[in-house]
């Protein structure tokens, strides 16, 4: 009972409202006046100190005053000094990659390049390629012991053998397989589907024997290699060669494109023929 009777005389004492007046010094006068109590005015120095915590946060993090305070303009250098590292770290391998690319220019300006046994960029030079791997002792041993023992199996003999030797072939365009060989179905090419405008590469060392349009192949070109063999590239967005021009293996000769009425996507059809027989390139190369 006792407690209960605290507890009212506090919350009434906490309640109790006081009146404050202002009052004219001259004339007595009231001029203002107004009822507070201790609840209130807690309160009320609550709500105002909260504004101005808030209004000083503010003020620190949007203006340069926090790069006063102690320990933030650390964090703050430091996170931006990691970023220029980053930034000249990549800077300096650009500039690495361009004196390489000035180099390389100035060399084949000059005539100081030195001419690969393979070549897998643009040539205008007609260069013969040897891609003749030499044998060693135990190769040459085991090849022709392997010889002796098989020369007797004429189950092994080919009758009619495709004549692929000293001929390297290329994979004419970076891409994917999208139709295989399938001659019972009249497609006796692979459709290779690539970027457009991506470099198409001759096959194989060969001079060029057709050039032109097609209605329903759109761009072709064709080569003429050695023992036999004959490539054909169609769909062409360009035509990078003419008729007569010699090509080695991995030269550009056109860019893929999506031209004839066949063409559903910018692809690239490629047919390899030997002796005016179409065959399967998937079977001379690894696409």
């Amino acid at each position: 009972m006792l407690q209960k009777k605290k507890k009212k005389t506090f919350w009434k004492r906490v309640r109790f409202k006081y009146k404050l007046s202002f009052y004219n010094e001259s004339t007595l006068e009231e001029v203002w006046s107004f009822r507070i109590s201790q609840l209130s005015a807690f309160i009320t120095f609550l709500i105002i100190a909260f504004f101005l915590i808030t209004v000083t946060a503010l003020v620190i993090i949007k203006t340069p005053i926090r790069n006063y305070l102690p320990g933030y303009l650390d964090v703050e250098v430091r996170n931006e000094i990691i970023t220029n590292a980053l930034r000249a770290d990549s800077l300096e391998i650009k500039l690495n990659q361009q004196s390489r690319y000035l180099a390389n220019v100035s060399a084949i300006l000059t005539g100081t390049v030195t001419v690969d046994s393979i070549h897998f960029s643009d040539s205008t030079a007609f260069i013969t390629a040897n891609y003749d791997i030499p044998r060693t002792e135990n190769e040459e041993r085991f090849a022709a012991s392997f010889e002796e023992e098989e020369k007797y199996y004429l189950t092994t003999i080919n009758p009619d053998p495709i004549a692929t030797e000293g001929i390297f072939f290329y994979k004419p365009v970076n891409g994917i397989i999208s139709s295989h060989y399938d001659p019972e179905n009249n497609h006796i090419g692979v459709d290779l589907v690539a970027n457009p405008r991506e470099s198409v590469l001759a096959t194989s060392d060969g001079i060029v024997i057709y050039t032109g349009n097609d209605q329903n192949y759109g761009n072709v070109i064709t080569l003429q290699h050695k023992n036999g063999f004959v490539s054909i590239y169609k769909h062409n967005e360009v035509l990078l060669k003419r008729i007569g021009e010699q090509v080695v293996a991995g030269e550009s000769i056109a860019l893929v494109g999506n031209t004839g009425e066949l063409s559903s996507g910018p692809h690239l059809h490629f047919e390899l023929w030997y002796k005016g027989v179409s065959i399967n390139p998937e079977e001379h190369i690894v696409f």
